[in-house]
Parts: structure tokens; sequence; C-alpha cells
């Protein structure tokens, strides 16, 4: 059984019953994560979708949603639209996905008129946790961001930093991941890395960065030291950086199948944080990301 990070409900109840907006709330796992997340008193939901269909898997879950705020629509795209719209007129904190494709829901977020881009770029963050792990992994980004060029990957970077600072860490130590702690030509990975490490020294940002470094180097502390790599970041990384989609998405589901890791995933940069699990996500999953999105809102 997946265990819920206690660190994320700890910081998410310091901000009580956050407004949120439930994107097609016709979905059983979605209801449940936002019935227990009411009473936690993490957050203050108002439900769009079809409100017959949310009615009646409500009742099926045995969830109470009388004094609840339903917005009846009949479209995803209608219901996209709408929690956008509350985002742009204050009225949310957070937006929540559930039934519905995430490009429809991404796609009326990036709308210029909704306001919500802020000039900063999206990226997905995963906060990860295991019993097997001594701390937290973040890991981005595997979700949104397909193969970024560098100047992206220094958005993703600066949006992460804020994000661990939001969870308590003071200095993050990042590991720009690659397949080689060398950069090598034939490895273009590792040049980026390189290249991006040697940005976030000109920018100064507030965190420990280095790259590349391959995956047993940034966690291992017995694979860094074999190797003579001698660094903050080499062996205690608090977040990889990842070259791709790919990757990021392969490493946190590899940790979720096998290391019974819960994953919680959030889209940061923007005006308010998007939940936006996978349809495969387990309700312990959905709870913790909306714990870290109410964490990033704040």
């Amino acid at each position: 059984m997946t265990s819920i990070p206690e660190n994320l409900i700890n910081l998410a109840s310091k901000s009580p019953n956050v407004k949120a907006a439930v994107v097609c709330a016709d979905q059983k796992s979605i209801l449940n994560a936002i019935n227990e997340s009411i009473k936690l008193n993490l957050i203050n939901p108002i439900l769009i979708g079809k409100k017959n269909n949310i009615h009646k898997i409500s009742e099926e879950i045995d969830f109470d949603i009388s004094k609840i705020e339903i917005i009846n629509t009949e479209s995803e795209i209608d219901s996209a639209e709408i929690s956008c719209e509350l985002a742009k007129e204050n009225k949310i904190k957070i937006i929540i996905k559930g039934n519905l494709h995430t490009d429809i829901l991404m796609k009326s977020y990036l709308k210029k008129d909704k306001g919500l881009l802020e000039g900063k770029r999206l990226s997905h963050i995963w906060h990860m946790t295991s019993d097997v792990l001594q701390k937290p992994l973040f890991i981005t980004d595997g979700a949104l961001n397909v193969s970024p060029r560098i100047d992206i990957k220094l958005h993703i970077l600066k949006n992460v930093i804020e994000f661990t600072y939001k969870t308590g860490l003071a200095r993050p130590k990042v590991a720009i991941l690659s397949g080689t702690e060398d950069p090598i030509e034939s490895m273009p990975s590792s040049i980026e890395a390189k290249q991006v490490m040697e940005l976030a020294e000109r920018e100064k940002l507030k965190a420990d960065v280095y790259g590349p470094l391959a995956l047993d180097n940034a966690i291992s502390k017995k694979a860094a030291d074999i190797k003579k790599i001698n660094n903050k970041v080499a062996g205690n990384a608090d977040v990889i950086l990842v070259p791709n989609l790919e990757t990021g998405n392969s490493l946190s589901k590899i940790m979720v199948y096998f290391m019974n890791a819960c994953a919680a995933g959030i889209v940061y940069g923007g005006k308010v944080p998007i939940v936006v699990p996978s349809r495969a996500d387990d309700e312990i999953s959905k709870l913790a990301s909306i714990a870290a999105a109410i964490i990033a809102s704040q």
C-alpha cells in the first residue's frame, strides 16, 4: 500500500480550505480524493461537469456534496474554460483535473485572454516519496515539456527550485541528469547538462546545481565516491532535472511500480498550479498531488 506523504499534508494543512476548481468532476477516484481532502480541511471545491453524473458517483461512494457548489456543463471544453475563467477572476487558487484529457485543459489554460501564464514557462514537477527513500525526490519535467531546449530547461530549473523552497528546502541540490558524469559530444544531453549548470551559476540561483550526472552518481554517495565525483550534489540530490519527458516519465513510473512510491504531480509556473493526475494514479497519489498544489499556490 502506497503511503501518504505526511510532509505534504502537514504543509498543506497550514493553508486550510483552499478554493479549488475540479474540472469534469464525474470520476470516482478524483471524487474520493476530493472527499478526503475536505475531511482534512485542505480544500473548498467547486465541482464542474455533468451534474447528474457527479451526483450519481457521489452517492455511490457515500460522498455528501449537498453543500458543495456545482457548475453544470455538458462538455470537457466548457468545463476547462470555466475553471480557467475562475482562476483569471481570482475565485480559485488551484485547478484539479478530473475526467478529461490533459491537453484540453492545458489548451484553455494557455489562452492569452486568460492571462494565467504571467511571463513564465509552465513545467511539471513530481514530488516522489517512498519507504525506501530517506527524503523526497523531485523529478522535472516528465509530463509537459517533451524535449526542452537549454533556455527552457533553465525555466524548468527555476520552477522546481521555487517549489522546493515552498516545501521547506533552503538550498536544494539539483542533479542535471544524463547517462554519464562527463560531458561528451556523443551524448548531447551531457553537453546540455553542463550548459544548464553554467547558466545556473551565472544567474547565481539559490541552489546547488550540478551536471551532467548519471542517476547512480546523483542519488548514491557510494557510487559518487567510487567514481571520485566530489561536489555538493553528487550522491545527495533533492532534485533530478531530466533531459526529456521520456526519461522523467519512465523514472517516476519505475519508482511507483517497483518502489511503491507515491507520485504527487503538479504543473507549476502559471497563476494557479494544476493537478494533472494520470487515469492510472491511485487516490493517495491524487490526494498528495492536491496537497502539493496547495503548497505551490502559497
